[in-house]
């Protein structure tokens, strides 16, 4: 999203990448594609899943771990570099961090979508943990053992959610609050415009059959049960109340597994016959392609966004869902960051919970944007102030940005 707007500000970028010949999971040749011509991409190899995954290592950044490193250590030789930014939750790939740094002199910028160590899945009633706690332990083994040394000679850190900065200082004194900045992904207009032009055709619903589709595209899981139970709950009773106004809706929950082929587990159709109504639900937990997962919320009647019982939980899917210009229902934790911007960009209705909630508690709050959404006409759309959505838009987050960029620049200079 940053790519199409750096050299505007003063960047000029190369990418260094795995090649998607190597990439398990969904393809995505069209999003490659949006990625300008005149930027240079150098792809590396990884060892082949169908090797390592007899022994268990599937991660892609380690895979590709000494790959990158050869081709780093090359590019930062032959060429002339500012700066080096890691953006990507493969986070054994940051470890090469403190490497370049130590042998080329360059600063660093790390960009965290989400924690790489946390104690998240530690907590008393906590949900199982994402592929398993062996798999999960392993890859926070590796946390304990390369986050520090990581972080021992970062210039600047980028975080998406304004929790982090926060637990990062907690367990390393030595980083400054202006070594942070809290900055989520921007949002993706040209996405948008280009794709009537790609004849996207979803095929997660007819949107011609005669019903309201709600959607929601995006990850499950554990941490996710209270704000689908509240939801569930809340169409329970209203169905028990009004059974005729839910024979003409469907909700379809697309991509909510990251586990690729049939070892995607649905998370959110046990929570549904919970609550009586399975019958409304369809869950597809393969992940779907990035255009096509734009397509399915373009071709919806609602959106609705579902919140982690995580305070610091931030949703980067939050943005695509505001410019696909449908009615939004969100259920988030009273502390997120998308309950504040779907207020001030008057883009949807939000119910908020606390952690110690139960489903039932909030029924009433439910129920009643429930009954909005089904009130409205086909066609609606919000009136949102884009003029308030200016600022989360990919161009405005990619200059604050470049202005990160240029201050680690500045201080690197005075500090040689």
């Amino acid at each position: 999203m940053s790519l199409p707007y750096l050299a505007e500000f003063g960047w000029d970028t190369h990418v260094l990448a795995v090649h998607p010949d190597f990439v398990q999971g969904t393809k995505e040749p069209l999003l490659s594609k949006t990625v300008p011509d005149f930027i240079p991409i150098t792809c590396t190899k990884a060892l082949p899943i169908q090797q390592t995954q007899k022994i268990g290592l599937g991660n892609l950044g380690l895979r590709a771990f000494f790959y990158l490193q050869q081709a780093g250590d090359r590019l930062l030789q032959s060429q002339k570099f500012d700066l080096i930014y890691f953006s990507t939750t493969m986070f054994v790939t940051m470890a090469l961090a403190p490497r370049w740094h130590k042998r080329f002199g360059i600063p660093y910028i790390l960009d965290f979508q989400d924690p790489w160590l946390s104690d998240y899945y530690n907590q008393p009633g906590s949900p199982p943990p994402p592929g398993g706690k062996l798999k999960y332990g392993f890859s926070q083994l590796q946390a304990k053992i390369l986050e520090p040394k990581t972080l021992s000679e970062v210039s600047h850190a980028i975080c998406v959610s304004p929790s982090y900065p926060k637990n990062l200082q907690e367990r390393y004194p030595h980083l400054k609050p202006e070594q942070f900045t809290v900055l989520p992904f921007g949002a993706p207009e040209p996405d948008f415009e280009l794709l009537p032009m790609l004849n996207i055709q979803q095929s997660v619903f007819d949107r011609h059959d005669g019903k309201k589709h709600w959607v929601y595209v995006g990850r499950g899981g554990g941490d996710m049960a209270l704000s689908l139970g509240i939801l569930f709950a809340g169409i329970q009773a209203d169905r028990q109340q009004n059974p005729s106004a839910w024979e003409s809706i469907e909700l379809h929950f697309v991509g909510t597994s990251y586990a690729p082929g049939d070892r995607s587990v649905k998370t959110v159709e046990p929570i549904a016959q919970e609550f009586g109504i399975a019958d409304l639900v369809t869950e597809y937990s393969h992940r779907v392609p990035y255009f096509e997962a734009l397509q399915i919320m373009v071709n919806s009647d609602a959106i609705l966004l579902i919140g982690s019982n995580d305070p610091g939980y931030t949703a980067s899917k939050l943005y695509p869902c505001i410019l696909a210009r449908k009615p939004i229902l969100a259920v988030f934790h009273e502390q997120s960051s998308v309950v504040d911007i779907l207020d001030r960009c008057n883009a949807g209705k939000a119910v908020t919970f606390k952690s110690a909630d139960r489903p039932q508690d909030l029924t009433p709050q439910i129920l009643t944007q429930l009954q909005w959404l089904q009130s409205l006409p086909p066609g609606y759309q919000p009136n949102t102030d884009w003029q308030a959505f200016e600022p989360y838009t990919a161009k405005e987050m990619t200059r604050k940005q470049c202005e990160v960029f240029d201050r680690v620049i500045s201080i690197s200079q005075v500090n040689k």
